[in-house]
Parts: structure tokens; C-alpha cells; sequence
């Protein structure tokens, strides 16, 4: 339970963002367009906003209590999903962002209506909004939950209706006070995030009898070496269930493989994410937003890794009974409790602050995404199902309505995930199945002028098959990445295949392509220089 210093910390933290948000609404409220006020915050976003929205719109419980599971599990080496990721926000700044605003494409089905036709539009926004909510929304309200109960002592329940409750008060504000309030968000769960490791690592510390916590750190080194690689062979590591940690992160495929396809995917073709920049004023504005956000990347593992891994030796050393006990259910390990068990072993007062950051992280995550998903059925399913006589009033009014039911729907459904281990690969997984035909649409669709609209219609169908048929047949014994990389192959064959035998003749130049996709200022260039300094020397530290 939380003590009386801890409860006014976290009370502190509701007030200012609340506060805050409520300013930025009055202050920046617009006489302008309401759809693209509402869910775009069109040109009123900053760069940094930019880039601490994408950030705290990412990072989430299945970050924090997910990614430190994964961490306890897996080691070092899931962080690539940190790294690798500062890399594809370079690329999307580069390539992805100025087809995106060169085009005017404020929605990502609306890219897919525009380059091919109604028919693939419209199917991507469905899968889209059932994935989102179905396994993103649920699966955040889940690990949220599992984190207050933990700490708090709140059933599961009822902290996954107060975290929905929350999100849904900062999401009705339309995305303005979504950007703005993640800004305070984001340095909340870093100065949260930071101390949690701190702590973690001075508790290691002393089962040696030491007192600092870079001491934490070398023992974490020596006592636990197999975590700290970046690099997993077969056999080289075996988690807490029993199985090979190579069939999560498959060595080469992290580095040359099936990552990229989810990288590219979720930084460059998801709404969620690519919303935040869609809005800016201008090119650079957009750009420098996400470079801030692959810098900020750099240190996420420090925040959402690290302690997973402190939290496996704390359970292997043994010393601690209660948090040892307390990561079993029954007999099996629970990867997904470490987190909040280190939460819960906090001394009072850093406990509220980083309960309040844990907080922060999940609901600023929620708004984002129900507000994306809002922005999907109003924009891209409503309005062309209705055209274009509907009115701006009708479609913000629309958009609340779908954020209130889409928040009921994954607080209903957060419960019945309660059988999982490791929530940040339960994602990655069934989020895998549309995501090798996303990004093959979208290059298609981008870099060719023959690609048909029954080709991407094609590759929007047969990714989903060919994700159930591998996964279930002749690749179910194969890591989820590796299937992911030849569902990609299989699909942009599928459209190319498709392409060919239909309509020869058929060219679609309506999408302009950018030709000078590289230029960028000298500043974007050197940044981008130092962020790929930083993860090549890790990775050849970290082998």
C-alpha cells in the first residue's frame, strides 16, 4: 500500500496534468476546422512536443511492465526494440514523412485511398481498429492494471477502469491536449523511470554488502552474464518457462531480419504514431520531432530494461523472500511482475513518484491510442461511408463517442489476459500477423507507380493467411520474427504476382514522390551520424 507521503505525490501528479491540460485547451483552442483540431492539432505542435508525444504514446505498460518482464526473461537483448528503433525514426523522418505531408495525408487509410482505392482503405481501417483495440488497448489496460493492483493493492478490475476512466478525460480533449500534456508525461516517467533503476541496482548492490549503484551494475555483469548480450543464439539462453530465448529474438533476424519489418511498420505506417508529425506546421518541425524522439530512444532501455534484469537476480539471489515469492504464481514464474514488485519494494516517497510515472506512461498511452483510433472510424470509415456532405460537428462528436466505447471494450476485455507471462511478446506477436502486409502496401504503394489497388487488396488479405498458415503449419516451430520476414516476402510477391497479371497498363502517379528524400538540415544529418555511432559501439560491446 501506498504511505500518506506516496498518496500526495501521486495525487500532486493528477492535479498538474489535469491542470495543464485544461490550459492547453482554453489557450490553444481553434476557431478552425474541428476534425483536424480535434484529431490532428494541425500545425500547432512543436517539434519537442512532437517528439515527447511519439515517445509517451509508445512507452506504456507494455514497455514498463512488458519490456521489464521481457528484460527478466530475455535480457539486454530486447532492448533492440529500443535501439533499432532510433534508426527507423530516422528513416520515416527521412523517407516516410515528406510523401506523407508533401501529399497532404493526414491519416494513414487515407494514404492507402489515395494511392490505390476505397476498398484497401477501408479494409486496412478495420484491421487497424480491431488491433488497437482488441490486443494494444486491452493489453495496456491489462499491464496497467496488474501494476496498480500490485502496488496499490487495488483489484485488477478496478484499477483497469480508473486507468480507462483517466485516459478517457485527457482524450477528449482532441490531440492539442494530448501533445502538450505528454510533454509532462514523458519527463515524469523518465525522472520515475530513472530513480526506479537507481533504486534497483542499490538494492543489488547491497545483497553484496556494497553501497553504490554502478556497484549494482558490475555485479549484474558478472552474476548474470547471459543477460547482457545483444545477440541470442540457439541454446544460449533458456527463460524461467523453460523455452529458448532465441525463439523471441532470433539472432540475426534482430539485426538484418524480421525486426525491420516491424520497425519500419510501426514507426512509418501507424497511425498511432505517425499522427503526432502528420499535424506540424512544416517539414522540419515533423522531422526534428521524431529525431528528438530517436534520441530519447538511446535511453529507454535504461528505464524500461535494466530494472527486469535487476529484478532477475534479485529473484535468482534469493535473498529478498518476498520478492522472490511474490514473482511465482502457483509454481510458474511470472516475468510480468517484476516491474511492479520493484515498485512495490520502493522506500516511501520514490514509490509515489514512480507509481506516478508508471501512471503517466499508461494513460498518456491510452489517449494517444484512442484517439487514434477515433481518428480512424471518423475520418477514414464514417465520412467515406457518409461522404463528404457530414459535417466537422458530427465527426469530433463521432470521435468521442469511439474513444468512450473503445476504452469500455478494452477495460471489459483487460481481465481475461491475466494468463500471460511476457504481455510486451504477446503483442508483438498478434500485432505481427497484419503487420508484414502494412508495410509492404505502403512501399508498394509508395515506390511503385504499377502496383494495382486489387494487388494491395491482394496483399491486405493474404498477409493475415499467410501469418495463420505459418504460424500453424509449416513454420510453427520457427521464431515469430523469422515468420514475419517471409510473410513480408510471400505478400509483396502476392502483389507483384497480382500486379502482372492484371491491368499492365495500370500506372497511379497520384502519390508524388519526394526526389529529394535525403535533404535534410546539417543539424538532422550530424545527430543522426551520432545516434548510429552510439548503437554500433554498443552493439560491438554488447555482442
Amino acid at each position: 500500500m501506498l504511505a500518506w507521503i506516496d498518496q500526495i505525490i501521486y495525487l500532486l501528479y493528477f492535479i498538474v496534468v489535469g491542470g495543464y491540460g485544461y490550459y492547453i485547451y482554453r489557450r490553444k483552442h481553434s476557431s478552425g476546422s474541428l476534425t483536424h483540431d480535434y484529431f490532428l492539432a494541425e500545425g500547432s505542435l512543436s517539434w519537442w512536443a512532437i517528439g515527447a508525444s511519439i515517445i509517451a504514446s509508445n512507452i506504456s505498460a507494455e514497455q514498463f511492465i512488458g519490456m521489464s518482464g521481457s528484460g527478466f526473461a530475455l535480457g539486454l537483448a530486447i532492448a533492440s526494440y529500443e535501439w533499432m528503433a532510433a534508426i527507423g525514426l530516422i528513416i520515416v523522418a527521412v523517407v516516410f514523412l515528406p510523401i506523407y505531408l508533401k501529399n497532404k495525408i493526414f491519416t494513414m487509410p487515407g494514404f492507402l485511398r489515395k494511392r490505390f482505392d476505397p476498398r484497401v482503405s477501408m479494409v486496412m481501417a478495420v484491421f487497424w481498429v480491431l488491433v488497437y483495440v482488441f490486443v494494444n488497448l486491452t493489453s495496456i489496460l491489462y499491464l496497467g492494471g496488474l501494476a496498480i493492483q500490485s502496488i496499490a493493492g487495488i483489484p485488477m478490475v478496478l484499477a483497469v477502469w480508473l486507468l480507462a476512466a483517466l485516459a478517457l478525460i485527457i482524450a477528449l480533449g482532441g490531440m492539442k491536449v494530448i501533445g502538450y500534456t505528454d510533454v509532462i508525461q514523458v519527463v515524469l516517467l523518465i525522472i520515475g523511470g530513472l530513480t526506479t533503476t537507481y533504486i534497483a541496482l542499490d538494492l543489488v548492490a547491497h545483497t553484496k554488502g556494497m553501497g553504490h549503484w554502478l556497484d549494482g551494475l558490475l555485479i549484474l555483469k558478472t552474476e548474470v552474464p547471459q543477460h547482457f548480450h545483444l545477440f541470442i543464439e540457439k541454446g544460449q539462453l533458456i527463460k524461467p518457462d523453460g523455452t529458448d530465448a532465441y525463439m523471441d529474438l532470433p539472432g540475426w533476424s534482430v539485426l538484418l531480419g524480421g525486426m525491420w519489418v516491424i520497425n519500419l511498420s510501426y514507426w512509418g505506417c501507424n497511425q498511432y504514431i505517425t499522427q503526432r508529425a502528420l499535424g506540424a506546421k512544416n517539414l522540419k518541425t515533423a522531422q526534428n520531432g521524431m529525431l528528438f524522439a530517436a534520441v530519447m530512444k538511446l535511453f529507454m532501455p535504461l528505464i524500461v530494461v535494466l530494472p527486469g534484469i535487476a529484478a532477475y537476480y534479485l529473484y535468482k539471489e534469493g535473498s529478498n523472500l518476498s520478492f522472490a515469492q511474490g514473482m511465482l504464481e502457483g509454481s510458474t514464474v511470472k516475468p510480468d511482475k517484476a516491474y511492479p514488485l520493484l515498485l512495490s519494494i520502493l522506500p516511501t516517497g520514490f514509490k509515489g513518484l514512480a507509481f506516478a510515472a508508471l501512471t503517466a506512461a499508461i494513460v498518456a498511452s491510452l489517449a494517444g491510442k484512442v484517439n487514434s483510433i477515433a481518428t480512424i472510424v471518423s475520418l477514414d470509415i464514417y465520412k467515406n461511408i457518409k461522404g463528404d456532405a457530414v459535417s466537422d460537428t458530427a465527426l469530433v462528436k463521432l470521435g468521442k463517442v469511439t474513444v468512450l466505447i473503445a476504452l469500455v471494450i478494452g477495460a471489459s476485455l483487460a481481465p481475461l489476459l491475466q494468463h500471460l507471462d511476457q504481455g510486451f511478446q504477446f503483442i508483438q506477436e498478434f500485432t505481427g500477423f497484419i503487420t508484414p502486409g502494412v508495410l509492404a502496401i505502403f512501399l508498394m504503394g509508395i515506390f511503385t507507380t504499377w502496383t494495382t489497388p486489387n494487388a494491395a487488396f491482394a496483399g491486405a488479405i493474404s498477409t493475415f493467411a499467410y501469418s495463420l498458415l505459418f504460424k500453424n503449419f509449416w513454420l510453427d516451430q520457427s521464431p515469430f520474427m523469422n515468420r514475419i520476414l517471409v510473410v513480408f516476402i510471400c505478400t509483396v510477391a502476392t502483389m507483384v504476382l497480382v500486379s502482372l497479371l492484371g491491368n499492365r497498363n495500370y500506372r497511379n502517379d497520384t502519390v508524388i514522390v519526394n526526389r529529394n528524400l535525403f535533404v535534410t538540415s546539417s543539424g538532422f544529418k550530424l545527430v543522426s551520424l551520432f545516434i548510429l555511432g552510439i548503437l554500433v559501439a554498443l552493439y560491438v560491446f554488447l555482442w
